[in-house]
C-alpha cells in the first residue's frame, strides 16, 4: 500500500510538470531548461578585449612620445613679459658682472707681471756696474724700470735752478714721486670693483620691486589671485634681488683679494725705491755712468 501511494505521488509530479510545459507552449513562452541539461551545456564565449590604445601600444614596443612643454617661468620669460625698466636693470647687472670679471682677470695678471718684473731686477739690476746699465737689463714697460729711469733722469738734470735743491731731497722726491704713480696704475679699476660690490645688491633690489609691482598690477586687472597666478610673477621677480647678489658678491671678493695683493707687490716696489735712492744717493754722477 505504501509504495502504491510513492508511485502515485511521482506520477502526479510528472503529470504537473508536463502540464506546465503544455501550458507555456500555448502562451509562446519557451519552456524551462532543466537542471542537468543547463550544466552540461558549453559555456558561451567570452567577448574579445578592445584593441590597446596607441599610447599603450607604443609603449609595449619600447616606443615612448616625447611632449615639450614650454617653461612659462624663468629668465626667458621674465625677459619676455618685462618692460623697458626690468630689461635696462638686468642689462646694467650684465654690465657690471662683465665689468667685475674683466678687472679681476686683467688686474691677476698685471700683478703675475710685476712680481716677475721684481725677481727679474733682483737677479739682474744689482748686478751691473751702473745703474745706467742695470735700466738697460730691465724690461721696457716694467715698474722697476721706471723708476729706474727716474731716478737717474733726477741725477742728470739736478743742474741749472734744481742745483739749489738739496741732491736728497731732489732724489728722494723724483723716486717717491715714481713710486706713487705705480701705486696709482696698480690701483686703477679697483674703484669700479667696490662701487659694484656696493651698489648691486640695490639694483636688484630696485629691479625685484618694480617687477612686484607690475605682477600686482596684472593680477589685479585680471581678477585671479590664486597661487599659479601669484606665485609666477612674483618668483620671477624676487630673481633680480638674486642676480644683484651674484654681481655684488664676486665683486667684494675681488675686491679685498686685489686690495691684499697690491700692498705685497707694492712693498717689493718701494723696497726697490728704496734701494735705488740709496745707490743714487752715494755717488749720484758715477752711479749715472755707463
Amino acid at each position: 500500500m505504501l509504495k502504491m501511494t510513492r508511485w502515485a505521488a511521482l506520477a502526479v509530479v510528472l503529470l504537473a510538470g508536463a502540464a506546465h510545459d503544455l501550458v507555456a507552449q500555448a502562451q509562446g513562452q519557451p519552456a524551462a531548461p532543466a537542471a542537468p541539461a543547463a550544466a552540461t551545456e558549453p559555456a558561451a564565449p567570452a567577448a574579445p578585449a578592445p584593441a590597446p590604445a596607441p599610447a599603450v601600444a607604443k609603449a609595449a614596443n619600447g616606443m615612448t612620445s616625447t611632449e615639450i612643454v614650454e617653461n612659462p617661468y624663468g629668465l626667458e620669460a621674465l625677459w619676455r613679459g618685462s618692460d623697458v625698466v626690468a630689461k635696462a636693470t638686468l642689462v646694467i647687472l650684465i654690465i657690471m658682472s662683465m665689468g667685475t670679471w674683466y678687472i679681476i682677470v686683467t688686474k691677476l695678471y698685471e700683478q703675475y707681471k710685476v712680481g716677475r718684473a721684481a725677481r727679474r731686477a733682483e737677479k739682474e739690476f744689482w748686478s751691473a756696474p751702473s745703474v745706467k746699465e742695470g735700466v738697460g737689463r730691465l724690461k721696457s714697460g716694467s715698474p722697476f724700470r721706471y723708476i729706474a729711469e727716474t731716478g737717474l733722469e733726477a741725477t742728470e738734470k739736478h743742474t741749472g735752478l734744481m742745483e739749489g735743491v738739496n741732491i736728497n731731497e731732489w732724489i728722494t722726491m723724483s723716486v717717491q714721486r715714481a713710486t706713487d704713480n705705480v701705486g696709482s696704475r696698480m690701483q686703477d679699476g679697483l674703484a669700479f670693483l667696490a662701487t659694484v660690490g656696493s651698489t648691486a645688491p640695490f639694483v636688484g633690489l630696485f629691479g625685484t620691486v618694480w617687477g612686484i609691482y607690475h605682477a600686482l598690477t596684472a593680477i589685479g586687472i585680471a581678477g585671479q589671485a590664486s597661487i599659479d597666478k601669484v606665485a609666477g610673477p612674483v618668483g620671477e621677480a624676487l630673481i633680480m634681488t638674486a642676480l644683484g647678489l651674484a654681481v655684488a658678491v664676486p665683486a667684494v671678493l675681488g675686491y679685498n683679494w686685489l686690495i691684499r695683493r697690491n700692498k705685497a707687490a707694492m712693498e717689493r716696489v718701494r723696497a726697490f725705491g728704496a734701494d735705488l735712492h740709496a745707490v743714487l744717493l752715494a755717488a749720484p754722477k758715477h752711479a749715472a755712468r755707463g
